[in-house]
């Protein structure tokens, strides 16, 4: 427990044995603490150093020309060790201040490489994780193209990641080819992140594969013949060509068809027996009481983008272009 306090484990012996009786001699805290004499004494000349422990003989004891064996007291606690909390509080403080300094400064860097704006990623475990880096970090939103089989980063992993990005309230939003889709482990996991609150869209082709994070930065495979064989990415710094990705994908996202999750599977289209889940119902009954989307949040312990994320799909479920409209249908289907 001492040793955040910039004890180590022997001090921390010593200090705790000594903590127990008024006063004590290096030999009764040796014998307490299963040390050596003479490293205990040692330890107890540097704690009183450090003023963490007093000798006796400053308390009134006995004068320095007593022969009977130096005795030790502690410091109270809350004279000691006081001053070791506040100037660790402050190297917080100041740890906390620097990596500010350095996430800016980062960011600034970033935007503009000093190699450009494309940095090149070669080999699985490299490959994977950068990838995981940009879907992990993602705080806003998350836009996605799946092709094809993955090369790099396991099915499981990338299930993971998305899972972790929903939790946090990142919106995520995903085109994928139909092709993607045949594979029934890929379904099973499709309708789960769906449930989540994933949403997906499929597209018949797509021109490559492609992950976006906050639109800062992007990841796109290259051909394995361009890296011998070896999978291989380049990720995309804000740049011009970071923003023809984002509008690509919005471009395809636009095309593509909502694909939803029922009993019976997946469906490229709205299932018009389809119903909003339970979580999405709480949503909906603080907005129809006209509650804004942020005291909502707050009340369901949720973020703000979580909740508009969730009114977006029940408006997609009501075919509504309006919450007017959403409520009207609410009413209409009974789903309060």
């Amino acid at each position: 427990m001492l040793q955040a306090l910039g004890l180590n484990q022997a001090e921390e012996a010593v200090y705790t044995a000594l903590l127990a009786r008024p006063t004590a001699s290096a030999q009764d805290l040796a014998r307490q603490s299963g040390l050596e004499k003479s490293e205990t004494t040692r330890i107890l000349l540097d704690l009183a150093a450090r003023g963490l422990v007093a000798t006796a003989t400053e308390a009134g004891a006995p004068d320095s020309t007593d022969f009977r064996p130096a005795r030790f007291r502690l410091t109270p606690p809350s004279v000691a060790l006081a001053p070791i909390l506040v100037e660790q509080r402050n190297a917080l403080q100041r740890a906390e201040a620097a990596f500010s300094m350095l996430t800016e400064q980062y960011r600034s860097t970033a935007a503009h490489p000093a190699g450009g704006v494309v940095e090149v990623v070669v080999g699985v475990e490299q490959v994977a994780h950068r990838f995981h880096q940009l879907q992990l970090g993602a705080q806003r939103e998350l836009l996605s193209f799946l092709v094809g089989e993955p090369t790099a980063v396991p099915r499981e992993d990338t299930d993971m990641s998305e899972s972790s990005a929903v939790d946090r309230g990142v919106d995520f939003r995903i085109v994928a080819t139909k092709d993607y889709l045949d594979d029934p482990d890929v379904t099973r996991d499709v309708r789960a992140g769906i449930t989540a609150g994933i949403e997906l869209r499929v597209a018949d082709s797509l021109p490559l594969k492609m992950l976006v994070s906050d639109r800062e930065r992007a990841m796109v495979p290259l051909d394995l013949a361009d890296s011998g064989g070896e999978p291989s990415a380049i990720v995309v710094h804000r740049s011009g060509l970071l923003a023809a990705l984002v509008h690509l994908f919005e471009k395809e996202w636009v095309q593509a068809r909502p694909l939803y999750s029922t009993t019976a599977g997946l469906h490229a289209e709205v299932a018009p027996d389809q119903q909003p889940t339970e979580k999405e119902l709480e949503v909906l009954a603080l907005l129809l009481a006209g509650i804004s989307d942020r005291r909502a949040a707050s009340q369901l312990g949720l973020s703000i983008r979580t909740v508009e994320r969730r009114t977006r799909r029940l408006m997609v479920l009501a075919g509504a272009d309006s919450r007017l409209q959403l409520g009207w249908h609410a009413a209409r289907a009974g789903w309060l």
